[in-house]
Order: structure tokens, then C-alpha cells, then sequence
């Protein structure tokens, strides 16, 4: 005899987290099968001789509405960056701060070479939007049109060029400009941080609250619906569900339930040791030369900013490349080469602790943006993810919240 539920979630990442969280507030039964051995989806985090190492350059904003609603940042213990950007120059190397958060820092800022007034007035026509409502935003278009239009440019534009290719995964400035708006709001109200135990800590958090644990190395094989029910089966077990949803990466959510696969973009993390930082600066820092000297978008000294990610008297440094198809795949010594010209310092004596390959790291955002919300068949799975909503965690927890609204038959 088959076992049956009220509610089967398939996927254990932060959409299908807060899902089960959001059914199970409202009284509703719920499993979650999750094919990975732990919960997460593609936030992760490794520990290494001592070294946490997300899979993939990723980090928290606690100004998210979505995470200020739903997850609790102080149990997350979260270490803040510094609420800046260090820029390697031809010749030097400068700092583009937060007047606000880092006023220490506002004299260095204005020193930066960077902020001629053509090129200010540039990022401000493009950046007022962002605050000032929706409705005065126009019609969507490409980022790189919108810079282009506001007229940005200089050293400005390439330091915000750099800083966004690795925010959004991309350099050519195809990304949605109103979605790239949106998180210009989200940076400018809070700092990102890093969880004390790492990324993946805020998945747990999610599955911590659930009733029944997340049932772990269970990949689906199937999902039928029929007279009495869906039969959802895996390879040593089956289940017959009233209801289910689909909250897997897109490429599973198409073999399981015939969904369009989004184009997807792609990041190449290094993770080096090292006894002694590089810098003192715990702000993320990027290439802001015309014509960088080798393919990384960004670099940190995670242990400054996040000290728990790496054991006492060592230290833990992070790079990120861009990846994907047409892409060349750049060799380790590449790297360690491009991040020594960035933070101007010897490289040697780094080791490497790690080295992340994820080609599906983020969905592609093009304009216009759009939220498509959770699928919904009646003959079939509700589909949810940061892919059904925006390129973010704010995505893939709205997009959990939308598709649990759906089950329980009320409006998104």
C-alpha cells in the first residue's frame, strides 16, 4: 500500500524551505525529499583544515524584506563587509565607501580619483530610480543601455561595471536595469554579511523550524498525477500526494514536470590560505583598470570581514571568475596572479583550499523584468524558485511564500 501526504515539497532549498514553512503555519501537513544529503540547494558550505568554504562567492543582506521577515539574522550571528569597494588602479590602490555606514572613510572617498563630476551626475540620473518608486522608472531596458543613457562614465563606470559583473554573473550589461535597481535599494539600505557557520547556515535555519525533519537522498524519479492524487516515486520508495511542489534547481524541474530550463550563468570561486592577509581591508575589491589583467570580476579577504571562516593566525581569501559556456576556464595560477595585481601584494605562499565550478549559480534576468510566479497545472506540480521570481534569496524566499499561497488557494 502506497503512503500518502497532504503535501510532498521535492527540494530542500530556501524556496522549498519556506514553502513548508509558510504550509505548515497554516496547519497543512508536509514532506520534503531532497535529493542532495543535506538541505541548501545551491547554498552550501564546506569546512576544510579548519577554512569555511561557501560553494560559490555568496552573501547575506540582511536589508533583503524577505529575509527581514522571515529569517532570524541574529541567531545567524552575521559578520558584516565593509560597506564599500576597494579599487585597484594603474597605480594605486583607492576605496569607494557608503557615506553613510562608513563616514570614516568619506575624505579617502572623495580622494579616490574616481568621482569627477561628470561621471557622479552620470551614476546618480542612473541610480535615482531605485528610490523613487516603481512608477517612475520607465520601461525596462538592458543595464548597459540604461548606464549608457544616464551617462556614466570613466572610472566610475568601469569600477561599477566590475563590481556589478560579479553581483550579477555577467559582463555584457544584459541584465534587467530595473532588477539591477532593485538591488542597488537593498545595498544602499543594509551591508552584506557572512553567517558565523557559514551559508549554509540559513537554510538550516529554515529546515530547524520545520516539524519533521528534511528527508535527505531522495532524488525523485517520477511525478504522476492520476484520479487519487499525484504518485510521486523514488528509487526506494513512492508516495501519493494531494498536492505537490516542485522546488528543484530548473533543469530537474524540467525532467520531472516538462518546465522550460532558463538560461543560466555561471561562477568560478578559488579559496586560498595564506598566514598573512593580503590587505587590512574587509571590503570586497575589484580590477578598476581599463583593461584588467586577468579574468577575476571581484577578490576578498573573507577572514577580515567574517573572522570564524578561517582557524586563529590563518587567514582565507576568495576570487571569482566568471564561467560558463564560450567562456575560457582560467588555470589556477591565473588567478592567483590576476589577485595578487588586485590587492598589490605577493602571493607565494598562498594555498589552495578550494575550487568551485558552478555553472548554474544564478538565472539569467533580462528586461523586461518580470515575476512569473509559481507554475500552476492542475493536472500537475507547482513549480517554484528564484528562477519563477528574481535572480536572488529574496526570489527564492518570495518565490517558496508564492507557491505555498497557491496550495492553500489563496491569491500570490
Amino acid at each position: 500500500m502506497t503512503d500518502s501526504c497532504d503535501v510532498l515539497v521535492v527540494g530542500a532549498g530556501l524556496a522549498g524551505l519556506q514553502c513548508a514553512r509558510e504550509l505548515e503555519a497554516a496547519g497543512r501537513g508536509v514532506l520534503v525529499w531532497e535529493a542532495a544529503d543535506d538541505v541548501g540547494g545551491r547554498i552550501r558550505t564546506d569546512r576544510i583544515d579548519g577554512f569555511l568554504v561557501d560553494r560559490g562567492f555568496q552573501v547575506l543582506n540582511p536589508a533583503y524584506p524577505a529575509v527581514r521577515r522571515w529569517v532570524d539574522v541574529e541567531a545567524l550571528g552575521l559578520q558584516a563587509f565593509g560597506a564599500g569597494i576597494r579599487v585597484r588602479r594603474q597605480d594605486s590602490l583607492t576605496v569607494l565607501a557608503h557615506p553613510v555606514h562608513e563616514p570614516r572613510l568619506l575624505l579617502q572617498t572623495l580622494r579616490s580619483g574616481l568621482l569627477g563630476p561628470r561621471s557622479v551626475a552620470g551614476l546618480l540620473r542612473w541610480a535615482a530610480p531605485a528610490f523613487s518608486g516603481p512608477r517612475r522608472r520607465g520601461k525596462d531596458v538592458a543595464l548597459r543601455e540604461a548606464l549608457d543613457r544616464a551617462g556614466c562614465s570613466g572610472g566610475l563606470r568601469t569600477v561599477v561595471d566590475q563590481f556589478l559583473a560579479g553581483v550579477l554573473l555577467e559582463d555584457e550589461g544584459s541584465t534587467s536595469n530595473a532588477f539591477a535597481l532593485e538591488l542597488l535599494r537593498v545595498f544602499a539600505a543594509g551591508v552584506p554579511g557572512l553567517p558565523r557557520d557559514g551559508m549554509h547556515a540559513l537554510p538550516r535555519q529554515l529546515a530547524a523550524a520545520l516539524s519533521i525533519p528534511v528527508r535527505t537522498s531522495t532524488r525523485v524519479e517520477s511525478i504522476t498525477p492520476d484520479g487519487k492524487g499525484t504518485l510521486v516515486t523514488a528509487a526506494d520508495s513512492a508516495i501519493r500526494a494531494r498536492h505537490v511542489v516542485l522546488a528543484t534547481d530548473p533543469v530537474d524541474a524540467a525532467r520531472l514536470a516538462g518546465s522550460p530550463v532558463p538560461a543560466m550563468k555561471g561562477v568560478l570561486t578559488h579559496w586560498f590560505a595564506a598566514d598573512s592577509a593580503p590587505s587590512d581591508v574587509n571590503m570586497l575589491c575589484v580590477d578598476g583598470r581599463g583593461n584588467p589583467g586577468g579574468p577575476l570580476v571581484n577578490a576578498a579577504v573573507i577572514s577580515n570581514a567574517a573572522p570564524s571562516y578561517a582557524p586563529a593566525g590563518r587567514h582565507l581569501i576568495q576570487t571569482s571568475a566568471l564561467f560558463g559556456p564560450g567562456r575560457p576556464v582560467p588555470a589556477d595560477d591565473d588567478v592567483r596572479r590576476h589577485a595578487g595585481e588586485i590587492f598589490g601584494s605577493a602571493t607565494a605562499g598562498w594555498e589552495l583550499v578550494a575550487r568551485h565550478e558552478v555553472p548554474r549559480a544564478l538565472p539569467r534576468q533580462p528586461p523586461p523584468l518580470r515575476s512569473l510566479g509559481p507554475v500552476e497545472d492542475l493536472a500537475g506540480p507547482i513549480i517554484c524558485g528564484d528562477y519563477r521570481d528574481a535572480a536572488s534569496i529574496n526570489g527564492a524566499l518570495v518565490s517558496g511564500r508564492r507557491a505555498a499561497l497557491s496550495v492553500l488557494g489563496r491569491p500570490g
